[in-house]
């Protein structure tokens, strides 16, 4: 998800899913560690103007899951870095977990679809606000891209608003 995607999702103080979608199921958190770079996302004020943007997710000593969204603004040529933490919300075989930036604020992060060897993701937040399509490596096929933006549009997000990442040569060294 993105760099401070989150935030935002945090400050809305809610960890539902949108309704008639579903998270993913067979779930494998192990699986799903490491770097994800975004793709094309929804536009939102806390991620606005950010490029480059991955997410790295680790094992918390807690049991939770530690996130590390990074996003690079091309024109100001300053990163832009938040930490967070993630819990499950019911079983742990089940894409859906909730995230936090600030203290007790948690907002949902909701896998709905998922690639049978972790390489792609589709993500959302509470609500169809939030959307991220999120890629193991900083391009994705554009058939795989147009099907997961087919498959937003079906669960009735509108596509038409995406942006996408910039994930290039432009990109500086993380």
């Amino acid at each position: 998800m993105g760099i401070v995607a989150l935030n935002g999702l945090l400050l809305s103080g809610c960890t539902g899913i949108p309704d008639g979608t579903e998270p993913v199921t067979g779930f494998e958190l192990n699986h799903y560690l490491g770097q994800w770079y975004e793709i094309a996302r929804l536009d939102h004020s806390f991620e606005r103007n950010l490029d480059c943007v991955t997410a790295d997710y680790s094992l918390r000593d807690d049991g939770g899951v530690r996130v590390i969204n990074r996003g690079y603004n091309l024109t100001e040529q300053e990163w832009n870095e938040a930490e967070g933490r993630a819990y499950f919300i019911d079983d742990e075989s089940v894409g859906r977990l909730k995230v936090s930036f600030f203290g007790p604020f948690y907002g949902g992060y909701n896998i709905l679809e998922l690639d049978d060897n972790y390489q792609w993701a589709l993500v959302s937040g509470p609500n169809r606000n939030y959307l991220w399509i999120l890629s193991r490596t900083p391009t994705m096929e554009s058939t795989v891209e147009e099907r997961l933006r087919q498959r937003a549009a079906e669960l009735n997000f509108p596509t038409d608003e995406l942006i996408d990442v910039v994930q290039d040569h432009t990109c500086p060294e993380r």
